[in-house]
């Protein structure tokens, strides 16, 4: 028989938006938090964190899951309406996204979309029927208003601009380094373990004859290594050890993740521990309610040593520095972690003070949704 606890936990976990109310009132406010979160970027660059480039490639990824969410709102628009209308499911403890699994049927419909799209009357003949069902039935149009949210949703997709479950490798040219090229390699994926928006940037030398992005031989190759070792429970010391040994002509010399989540929300989530007491504390009004974390884990290469690799042969290996205190744990240089938050409870926060998150950079939003970074 099945376990009755993984029963509970797994029920407690994901929990499905069922109302019209309750859905809207998430995704708009993860259109509010999604706004702010091109501000942290661009701070971060300010002061020097992120050149230019990365801020530039981080910023594509912040707005892809700004597109996301623009595409699962119009797809839930008329939930717990209508017949048939689909309930969005999040995860609620630890997370507060929606689930790995709603990635994954979004991107099936996105192979679908022009088909969908060809067999649906336009956008102008739909509101032409709501208005005849209006004034002539003296009935709400529910049905065409569901069309017309299904509509919008796969113009959406067919778009672009989205953050996929897999967002494969790309290579930006940096500058070249004598006789290596020096590329930023960016991918992300939706962690199915953590269901978070996670993306990763490796500051890469290349040695090899072509440029990686043009080698045709091993491009294809790093690209498969690279995203099958994108999983959550693996540290940044495991993938960039692994890659630089199977690659002997490709050197990672820094290796970051950045995780965007939690989000943590006195309407949507269950948290526990200091978050917890903040947003009680807070009791902050809709829209105000919120907290969103976001880890960048780090991983620098110190040095470069020959490591025998056959009878005659050796190859360049990287040694990489780990934090002398938490390194062998956490698998990277440093880790650091933010949080962002509405004014209010961050008041509670410096009242409270809690000791679990003292080490987190905070970042408030102010009145008129202005960023204030603090020290």
């Amino acid at each position: 028989m099945p376990d009755p606890t993984v029963k509970d936990v797994l029920t407690s976990d994901h929990h499905e938006l069922y109302d019209t109310l309750t859905a809207r009132r998430y995704f708009a406010k993860f259109g509010t938090i999604s706004g702010h979160l091109g501000r942290v970027a661009a701070e971060l660059e300010n002061e020097g964190k992120l050149t230019r480039t990365e801020a530039r490639v981080l910023g594509r990824y912040l707005m892809a899951v700004a597109g996301t969410f623009r595409a699962l709102s119009n797809k839930y628009l008329m939930t717990g309406r209508g017949e048939g209308a689909p309930r969005l499911t999040i995860d609620r403890h630890e997370s507060g996204f929606p689930v790995a699994q709603e990635l994954m049927i979004m991107a099936v419909d996105a192979q679908q979309a022009a088909k969908h799209l060809a067999g649906m009357p336009s956008e102008a003949e739909l509101k032409d029927r709501m208005i005849r069902q209006i004034v002539g039935d003296l009935t709400i149009p529910t049905a065409l208003q569901f069309a017309l949210s299904q509509r919008y949703y796969y113009e959406a997709l067919l778009a672009g601009g989205i953050f996929w479950a897999r967002n494969d490798p790309d290579a930006q040219w940096v500058r070249d380094l004598g006789e290596r090229r020096h590329f930023l390699v960016h991918w992300a994926v939706w962690d199915t373990q953590a269901n978070l928006p996670v993306v990763y940037l490796m500051d890469l030398e290349d040695s090899g004859r072509k440029p990686l992005p043009t080698d045709a031989y091993r491009w294809p190759q790093a690209q498969a290594a690279l995203m099958a070792q994108s999983v959550g429970g693996l540290k940044l010391l495991t993938i960039a050890t692994g890659f630089d040994k199977d690659f002997d002509d490709l050197h990672p010399k820094r290796l970051r993740r950045i995780i965007l989540g939690p989000m943590y929300s006195a309407s949507f989530t269950l948290q526990s521990g200091p978050i917890s007491m903040v947003l009680q504390g807070a009791k902050a009004p809709e829209g105000e309610d919120w907290a969103l974390v976001w880890t960048v884990e780090d991983l620098v290469s110190d040095r470069e040593e020959a490591v025998k690799d056959g009878w005659f042969s050796s190859s360049l290996r990287q040694v990489y520095r780990l934090d002398p205190i938490a390194g062998a744990e956490i698998g990277a240089t440093r880790q650091d972690r933010m949080i962002i938050l509405p004014e209010r409870p961050y008041q509670v926060l410096v009242e409270q003070n809690p000791a679990g998150l003292r080490g987190y950079r905070k970042f408030v939003v102010g009145a008129g949704g202005r960023l204030i970074p603090t020290l």
